[in-house]
């Protein structure tokens, strides 16, 4: 069986799969090998025929990325290395000096479509060559900023965020989208290396849940990356951009799990969202110190659904808090897949609403649920239902 968008035809050549569905969360997926990296000249003839929402924020985005390296931990899938990560940091620039910061590599986006069994209908050179706002490297507006850490799913790959790490840097805020290593279906470190789903593999051969253990590990990945971001000698130049008195973190799926995890061993996260995953992870009866946490999904998440977890963490949620489902979504609404998915002309079923306006609705709750917890700007939207945004609905159990 192939991990697939709703509704596509499976495609013989794509990875085998098992899947352990559970309530919110992504189906575990077996890796395609390791592949070499393509080289840079052929990527860059990717044709640009999926272009993502323009951000709506005042700024340029630029963006560069880190190859960190935690030489104090093993890696949980792979133990005779070390935990190593990649990170984008998206931030407000100056200019749009640059060129555009490339979406995938070409190995990437062949691993996602084998994956996912969409080969009929977008090749890797389209899928590596979608287009965002992102110029790489460009000079970065002067300031200080509030800064958002993103996770994304379990099998995905942290550039499937881009439209949300885009929207807040333009609106002033510098994000660090991490991909966590063997988590995704390929991601493309230095060295010539794409390294797949170790995790989905173990899980697949010894028939368990290894889900607590991704969501507790990626809390000491976020922490660690906080570390290298805000320490005495950052790893990344820009760094100085960064209000360390300011961090929030948001991530879908067991991204989303992750917030939580973070939070509850990491002190510096002062606020957090979980967008349609499972509290594999627990939060604690004690709650987070009274940070702000909101939890944003389908309307599958609503009070007394399949997945309890919600109604557990809801319960146990000690500070400012919102539960908000999007009618019309779909698990996967929460990321880039309804705009790839829409154009690319894959017959998805994730969501009965338009990929635009998905967009638009997960922006807009998330970027003024920073507004509000790291700048301290009222959002009224936050407060109650709005007549410009019916698919939005509000739970007070």
């Amino acid at each position: 069986m192939t991990r697939t968008f709703p509704g596509v035809r499976r495609s013989a050549a794509a990875v085998t799969v098992a899947v352990a569905m559970a309530a919110g969360a992504a189906p575990l997926v077996l890796s395609a090998p390791a592949v070499a990296t393509p080289p840079a000249d052929a990527e860059s003839t990717a044709a640009a025929r999926i272009v993502l929402p323009a951000p709506t924020g005042a700024f340029a985005v630029g963006r560069e990325s880190l190859h960190l390296v935690d030489r104090s931990r093993a890696d949980p899938w792979v133990p005779g290395n070390r935990r190593e990560l990649m990170v984008s940091m998206f931030y407000p620039a100056a200019t749009e000096a640059g060129p555009p910061a490339r979406y995938l590599t070409t190995a990437e986006a062949q691993l996602f479509i084998e994956d996912r069994g969409v080969g009929d209908f977008v090749d890797a050179a389209t899928l590596s060559g979608t287009r965002s706002a992102a110029r790489e490297s460009a000079p970065p507006r002067r300031g200080r900023y509030p800064l958002v850490v993103l996770s994304p799913g379990f099998t995905l790959h942290r550039h499937t965020q881009t439209h949300l790490a885009e929207e807040l840097a333009s609106r002033g805020y510098v994000v660090a989208a991490i991909d966590h290593a063997y988590e995704s279906s390929g991601t493309t470190f230095p060295g010539g290396r794409t390294l797949g789903c170790v995790a989905c593999d173990i899980a697949a051969e010894a028939d368990v849940t290894v889900y607590p253990q991704v969501s507790a590990g990626r809390g000491r990945d976020a922490s660690f990356v906080l570390d290298r971001l805000t320490g005495a000698r950052p790893a990344w130049r820009h760094a100085g951009l960064i209000d360390r008195t300011r961090i929030g973190m948001a991530g879908h799926s067991i991204g989303g799990n992750a917030t939580g995890s973070t939070m509850i061993g990491d002190q510096r996260v002062r606020a957090g969202i979980n967008m349609d995953g499972t509290f594999f992870d627990p939060i604690p009866a004690a709650g987070l110190n009274g940070r702000a946490f909101m939890m944003l999904g389908t309307t599958e998440h609503a009070p007394g659904g399949r997945d309890t977890s919600w109604d557990q963490a809801w319960t146990n949620l000690d500070g400012w808090k919102r539960w908000l489902s999007i009618t019309g979504t779909g698990h996967l609404s929460f990321c880039d897949t309804p705009v790839l998915a829409e154009q690319a002309g894959i017959p998805s079923g994730i969501t009965p609403i338009s990929a635009d306006r998905t967009v638009e609705l997960v922006r807009t709750y998330v970027t003024a649920f920073f507004d509000k917890h790291l700048r301290g700007t009222d959002r009224p939207v936050l407060d109650a239902p709005t007549a410009a945004n019916p698919e939005i609905v509000f739970h007070q159990p």
